[in-house]
């Protein structure tokens, strides 16, 4: 019996391994806060106009804009590269009707501030050779050298004297989208909501890592020692999750509803670098416990911040005031469904191996102290704008 328990832990150990290591970024690619481009589209029978606008931060490593190498962008060197900007975004946008393509050029060129800086905004028209009820979009701005990059989508088409908005985010792993060109129901749009909010919480790495190390500990408790040992019983570990879980969705409920609403609006910089050191003091808190008992105290303070992370993808696709109503509540309940999926396939894991010193030396300490160096790196170079792992 001792061998087949043996065997039973040691398959438990290597899942729970495999799952820490599925959730912690230790690839360059995810060191550093993923960039974003807004993208709005207007279909109007045949005709298609649009605005892109790309951060600038990213179309210097694409094409080069600071041509006299001083470190600064200004408007004569961003006019001076308008035709290599349009002729690179656009090669690396698609749109179709049916089997035919809609082929897009450039028009306008401007420049204007994000919460993230400045970003170059180059209007675009096209046509397509005949209407269509569907518009199919194919992205891969900045896939060949950043996979964490995403496009935000914003659609639009008059239908029937009503303007039907349609909202996408492309990713490396969803470049091509299919949309429909018709005013859709409630239910759609709240379902589609929904689900982007349980992709955006599984891959925003920082937002993993942070529920992770507070649930780490869930399945001990601390002595008076300030060491960890096994709880002895599920049912404490249940309501101690319970209240974590909680505690962080209501804090980021309510920053996510005053940010998204624009009543309360903070730099993204300051956001992304609090969240970052967010992630580093719950890890190293399992570390050394300063907070044992009372964590989900920790995760509602810390989640007012978050909460305005989450914000940021439906603030800016810039949506109507009534669509984004909906949105918050569908985006929401999607990110607590990431949730709880994520609580799900660890805490049972974590409970049966709690007893061991490898849950509590290898999991417990070691991946706290590696999510502590993730955590680091993200912070200081959100702080100071810097690219300390290369990836990119």
């Amino acid at each position: 019996m001792k061998i087949l328990n043996a065997s039973r832990h040691a398959r438990l150990a290597q899942m729970a391994v495999a799952l820490l290591l599925a959730l912690l970024p230790l690839t360059p690619a995810l060191a550093h806060k993923p960039s974003d481009s807004y993208l709005s589209i207007m279909v109007d029978g045949t005709k298609i106009t649009g605005q892109w606008d790309i951060a600038l931060r990213d179309l210097e490593y694409a094409v080069g804009l600071d041509t006299d190498g001083n470190g600064e962008i200004t408007w004569g060197e961003l006019r001076g590269k308008h035709n290599d900007i349009a002729s690179y975004a656009l090669a690396r946008l698609r749109t179709r009707v049916g089997a035919d393509d809609c082929p897009l050029h450039a028009t306008t060129q401007m420049v204007d501030d994000h919460s993230d800086g400045a970003y170059a905004v180059m209007g675009f028209e096209g046509t397509c050779p005949h209407a269509a009820d569907a518009l199919e979009v194919r992205y891969s701005l900045f896939f060949d050298f950043d996979t964490q990059h995403k496009g935000l989508l914003k659609l639009e088409s008059p239908n029937g004297g009503a303007l039907a908005t349609l909202t996408g985010v492309f990713a490396a792993d969803r470049p091509e989208q299919m949309f429909e060109l018709r005013t859709r129901t409630l239910l759609e749009q709240f379902i589609d909501f929904a689900r982007e909010g349980v992709w955006h919480i599984w891959v925003g790495f920082d937002h993993i890592l942070f529920l992770l190390s507070l649930l780490l500990p869930a399945v001990l408790v601390a002595s008076r020692h300030g060491q960890w040992q096994a709880s002895p019983q599920f049912k404490p570990v249940f309501w101690d999750v319970l209240k974590v879980v909680t505690a962080f969705t209501l804090a980021h409920s309510i920053t996510l509803s005053l940010a998204a609403l624009q009543v309360v609006s903070l730099p993204s910089r300051l956001v992304e670098s609090t969240i970052a050191l967010s992630v580093l003091l719950a890890a190293l808190n399992n570390v050394r416990p300063i907070v044992a008992e009372k964590r989900w105290m920790m995760a509602f303070v810390f989640g007012l911040i978050h909460g305005f992370g989450f914000a940021s993808v439906l603030a800016d696709l810039g949506l109507p005031r009534e669509a984004l109503l909906l949105a918050l509540v569908g985006f929401n309940l999607g990110v607590e469904a990431g949730q709880m999926a994520i609580v799900a396939s660890f805490l049972p894991i974590a409970f049966v191996l709690r007893g061991t010193l490898f849950y509590r030396r290898g999991i417990m300490t070691g991946g706290s102290l590696l999510i502590a160096l993730v955590a680091a790196i993200w912070m200081v170079e959100r702080i100071f704008d810097l690219k300390i792992v290369t990836g990119r």
